[in-house]
């Protein structure tokens, strides 16, 4: 945590010791203390990546400013280090936590809509870029932005064959006939249990964003589709009547989290696990 230190002091923060934060496949992160007794949350990266701090700081201002979200006070931010507001732990196993998420979420879902996909900066989902070009189209932003855009990268390439490639461009190409259009509306982007802490006052916050106009159930596929605990179930019954959630609801969110699967195969986070699960969402179109 030697560099934490260094780039927090650096900045300006007299921190003494930093305890490592657990999980993360990107930055350097922990709790520091500084010499008043006071803590602050820091992260850095050992490369440096000009813009991940700012694009990830302005995500959390603006799902706080336009969708009343809760997300950690940005107390500095520079092109090597990103110092927040310290948040306690989300509360797993407590159903109102999740029912106040998801009336959170429904309410940046149906208060921010759009006429457009995309978002006026590319972003970042992890260490790679998110293309967040605009788009009227929104299946064409899906296939485009959030599925196709992942197959050069080089892991990707690695662990699919031609024959798989392609069922992968022929689910793209049906999209239209697999999800009713919907609006764009604002997205946290990367929506998973992990990005879910709690605020000062116990109610949920949401850090880590990838913010984007895009699908509201990409949003909750992130959730759906990777691992929570028994307790989240509430979130999505609250949402659906919230917020209104059509039915077949269940069946559309792998579509969805291919983004997810995709980008773990790119980072080589749980890759041969996720291809198996892509294999699977796309064996129709084989």
């Amino acid at each position: 945590m030697d560099l934490l230190l260094d780039r927090l002091r650096t900045a300006g923060f007299d921190a003494v010791a930093a305890e490592a934060a657990q999980g993360g496949v990107v930055a350097l992160a922990g709790l520091a203390t500084l010499r008043d007794g006071s803590r602050v949350f820091a992260k850095t990266l050992r490369a440096d990546v000009p813009d991940l701090f700012e694009v990830e700081a302005e995500g959390l201002r603006v799902l706080r400013a336009m969708g009343g979200v809760t997300t950690p006070e940005v107390l500095a931010v520079t092109p090597r280090l990103l110092v927040l507001e310290p948040l306690p732990p989300r509360r797993d196993d407590d159903g109102r936590f999740w029912e106040e998420l998801a009336r959170a979420v429904a309410h940046l879902h149906t208060t921010t809509q759009s006429d457009r996909f995309g978002w006026h900066r590319d972003g970042w989902l992890g260490r790679l870029r998110q293309d967040n070009t605009w788009d009227t189209d929104g299946h064409a932003f899906l296939a485009r932005r959030r599925i196709l855009r992942w197959l050069p990268e080089p892991r990707v390439e690695a662990a699919f064959d031609a024959a798989e490639r392609r069922a992968l461009e022929r689910l793209c190409a049906a999209l239209p006939d697999l999800l009713p259009p919907r609006p764009p509306v604002l997205t946290h982007g990367d929506l998973w249990r992990e990005n879910i802490l709690s605020g000062r006052t116990g109610g949920p916050a949401l850090i880590d964003p990838a913010v984007s106009y895009s699908w509201a159930e990409a949003d909750l596929s992130m959730l759906w589709c990777s691992p929570r605990p028994p307790a989240s179930d509430r979130f999505f019954e609250v949402y659906a009547d919230a917020a209104g959630l059509d039915g077949g609801w269940r069946d559309r969110l792998p579509l969805f989290h291919l983004r997810e699967l995709l980008s773990s195969i790119a980072h080589d986070d749980h890759a041969a696990e996720c291809a198996e699960a892509v294999r699977e969402i796309v064996a129709p179109f084989a």
